[in-house]
């Protein structure tokens, strides 16, 4: 990612940090909309996980350049997902999810050259989570075994 496209992510999410906890709501509208089965992986409160999902957003925006910092928050987390039963074709729904839920709420704010930084920093996380899933399956850990519930319950 360009210093450009970091600045220009940082500066929209600061728009859409205020309304934080509708903007997940409205991303999980969305993909639901895009993909209704993906609804059945979600067994949470769709609330709470609106905000753990902004919560995950805004750290990773924060740690972009602290790629020691971000990538193992991203590969446990990609890890995490297979137990979720996410696969690597419901990254592309969620992709255009948060795409569109930015289109909207961004506004005219939301322009091409926007578009393109968060279609990047996007690819970087979900490429990061796919790998690290990849090997998580790859390795045969299936189940949750050693995975503890407060793992289970962090930012999914």
């Amino acid at each position: 990612m360009t210093p450009r496209q970091i600045q220009l992510i940082r500066e929209t999410y600061a728009l859409i940090e205020p309304r934080a906890a509708i903007a997940g709501l409205v991303f999980y509208q969305r993909l639901f909309t895009l993909n209704p089965s993906l609804r059945a992986l979600f067994t949470h409160d769709i609330n709470e996980q609106a905000v753990k999902l902004m919560q995950a957003l805004k750290f990773a925006i924060a740690s972009v350049e602290q790629p020691r910092e971000l990538q193992p928050v991203l590969e446990s987390l990609g890890r995490r997902h297979v137990y979720y039963r996410v696969e690597d074709r419901h990254y592309e729904s969620v992709g255009v999810a948060l795409l569109g839920t930015l289109a909207v709420l961004l506004g005219p704010a939301f322009t091409p050259e926007v578009k393109e930084a968060w279609s990047a920093i996007y690819t970087s996380m979900a490429d990061t989570m796919k790998r690290a899933a990849a090997k998580e399956t790859r390795e045969g850990h299936h189940g949750m075994a050693g995975v503890s519930t407060g793992l289970k319950q962090e930012l999914s």
